[in-house]
C-alpha cells in the first residue's frame, strides 16, 4: 500500500501557492482566454504550482503554525499577488482596445458592436481588430512564458503568505495605466484626425450646396478614410504595442525583485 501520509503534509503548503498561480491565470492574455476550457486551465494551474513547488526551500513546503483566519488572510493575499501580476501584464493589450474603441467610435462602427468574452464588454469591429492584434504580439513575443517565470521568481522575492496591502502595486499600476491611455491616444490620433478633416468637409459641403445629401455617403466616407489610414499605420502600431508590451513586462519584473528589499 502507498504511503500518502507525506503527500498529505505538502497539500497545504502547494494550495498557497496553487492560488498564486491561480490568480496570475485569472487575468493574464491567454492564460485568462474564455476559450479554454476551464478544467484545462485548472489541470495546468495545478501542474505549474507542482512545478514551481518543488524548487521552493524546504522551509516553506511546511504548512504555517496559523489559525483558520489566519489561513484565509494568506489565501487571499497568494490570489491578490497573483492577480496583481496578471493584471500588470495584461494593460498593453487594454490599451490598444482602448485605441480601437475610440477609432471604432468616431467611425460610427459603435452601431455594430460584437461581444468578446476576453474582455466579456461588448467591442466594435476595429476595438476587436487591435485586441486580438494585441493578443498575437504578446503571444509571439513570448509575454506568456514571461509571465510565468516571473510568477515563480517572485516566490523568492516574497515568500508564500507574506505579501501585505503596502506591498500591492498601484504605483505600478497607475503609471502603466497613464502610459498605456498615452498610447491609446497616439495611435488613434491620425485615424480620429482624417475622420475630423472628412467631417469638416462634410459640413462645409453641406453649408455650401445643401441640395446634395452628404449625410447619405457621410457614413460610407468616414468609415473608408478611417479604414485607409488604419491600414498604413498597423506596422507603426505594431512597433509601438511591441515595445510597450517589453516595457511592461520590464517593470513588472522589477516590481518583483524590488518585493524582496
Amino acid at each position: 500500500m502507498v504511503d500518502v501520509a507525506p503527500l498529505i503534509q505538502h497539500f497545504g503548503p502547494w494550495l498557497l501557492v496553487f492560488n498564486r498561480v491561480l490568480g496570475v491565470f485569472m487575468f493574464t492574455p491567454l492564460l485568462s482566454s474564455a476559450a479554454i476550457p476551464v478544467r484545462f486551465r485548472a489541470l495546468l494551474a495545478a501542474g505549474f504550482a507542482a512545478a514551481v513547488y518543488g524548487f521552493l526551500p524546504p522551509s516553506a513546503r511546511v504548512m504555517p503554525d496559523a489559525t483558520i483566519n489566519e489561513l484565509a488572510l494568506m489565501t487571499f493575499s497568494e490570489v491578490m499577488a497573483g492577480a496583481a501580476i496578471g493584471f500588470i501584464a495584461g494593460l498593453p493589450i487594454v490599451a490598444m482596445e482602448m485605441a480601437g474603441h475610440l477609432m471604432g467610435h468616431q467611425m460610427a462602427l459603435s452601431l455594430a458592436q460584437a461581444y468578446n468574452p476576453e474582455l466579456e464588454a461588448n467591442l466594435n469591429s476595429v476595438g476587436s481588430l487591435l485586441f486580438y492584434m494585441g493578443m498575437s504580439a504578446f503571444v509571439l513575443m513570448g509575454g506568456a512564458e514571461s509571465v510565468l517565470l516571473i510568477l515563480a521568481s517572485s516566490f523568492e522575492s516574497l515568500p508564500v503568505g507574506a505579501m501585505a496591502a503596502g506591498d500591492a502595486p498601484l504605483d505600478v499600476a497607475v503609471s502603466l495605466l497613464a502610459t498605456g491611455t498615452e498610447i491609446a491616444v497616439r495611435v488613434s490620433a491620425p485615424t480620429l484626425g482624417i475622420v475630423l478633416v472628412v467631417l469638416v468637409a462634410m459640413g462645409f459641403i453641406m453649408k455650401t450646396m445643401p441640395q446634395i445629401n452628404v449625410l447619405s455617403v457621410g457614413f460610407a466616407i468616414k468609415i473608408m478614410g478611417g479604414l485607409s489610414i488604419l491600414m498604413f499605420s498597423l506596422f507603426t502600431i505594431n512597433t509601438v504595442l511591441a515595445g510597450h508590451i517589453e516595457e511592461t513586462l520590464d517593470v513588472l519584473g522589477l516590481w518583483v525583485k524590488g518585493l524582496g528589499g
